[in-house]
């Protein structure tokens, strides 16, 4: 479950906070957010609606590249544990990787760990080159987080198969696409016509989800902002896509052919 963009809003706190309660009661544990969300706005909405639930959950955030010194890493992961009203971070990501010295960084987040504030540490928005630069730093991260949808395939081409190959997991941010211009696709509405949910026909969305979901070694954070978004994510568990779907969606977005620059937004 993500939170970028919730908790933005005194009008939608309530239903963001009931969504995230309906994911958790439907046994989705892993609840993503960040200190830049809002300005740490989204780690207090998720460390409300996660209170007397803490064991339920997993939870991830990040820290910026600008506070990745040693010294800011340390101070932003504590502001963040305070925000989120707990006393450690199952996974805590750099979200991007920016001036400071890959290193540093790493000595910080180990240094976390060692204290038992974070149970595991991994990167977001890093490439290839970047993953085989850790590898070199003889460190132990756990997940890279990348966008990955329909619309950015581009690490298909080697990343995710480098990063399972390392046992590193993959999580899939934005993984329906950003401003709705992917689930207005006529191939995503036309294959959604042939499917069913327990909870009715398929939408554009969960095509694109469980699209998503078929890679193996692949985590996804949608964000659902109501509990009627969260249902609609949670019920695209039910789809398996047939070998048709994945001809006409490969057809309509071709999978990359050579290396690209990572896409990340």
């Amino acid at each position: 479950m993500g939170s970028w963009n919730v908790g933005d809003s005194t009008a939608t706190r309530a239903e963001e906070i009931a969504s995230l309660h309906a994911g958790l009661d439907a046994g989705f544990s892993v609840v993503d957010t960040a200190e830049m969300y809002g300005s740490g706005r989204s780690e207090r909405l998720v460390g409300e609606a996660i209170r007397g639930r803490r064991d339920d959950v997993f939870l991830i955030s990040k820290v910026l590249p600008s506070n990745a010194s040693y010294e800011k890493t340390l101070r932003s992961c504590e502001a963040s544990l305070d925000r989120l009203g707990t006393d450690h971070l199952d996974l805590y990501l750099l979200h991007w990787r920016g001036g400071v010295p890959l290193e540093e960084t790493v000595e910080a987040l180990t240094h976390l760990q060692n204290r038992g504030m974070i149970r595991r540490w991994g990167v977001s928005n890093f490439d290839t080159e970047d993953m085989q630069e850790l590898d070199d730093l003889g460190t132990d991260c756990a997940a890279n987080q990348i966008l990955y949808n329909l619309e950015a395939r581009g690490v298909e081409f080697d990343l995710l198969a480098r990063d399972k190959a390392a046992g590193i997991v993959s999580i899939a941010y934005s993984p329906l696409g950003q401003g709705g211009t992917l689930l207005d696709d006529p191939v995503l509405i036309d294959i959604a016509k042939s499917h069913e949910t327990t909870k009715g026909p398929a939408s554009p969305a969960q095509i694109a989800l469980a699209w998503v979901l078929r890679q193996p070694n692949l985590l996804a954070i949608p964000k659902a902002g109501s509990r009627v978004h969260m249902r609609e994510n949670i019920a695209a568990l039910d789809l398996v896509l047939s070998k048709e779907d994945q001809k006409r969606l490969d057809a309509h977005f071709a999978p990359p052919r050579s290396k690209t620059p990572l896409e990340m937004i």
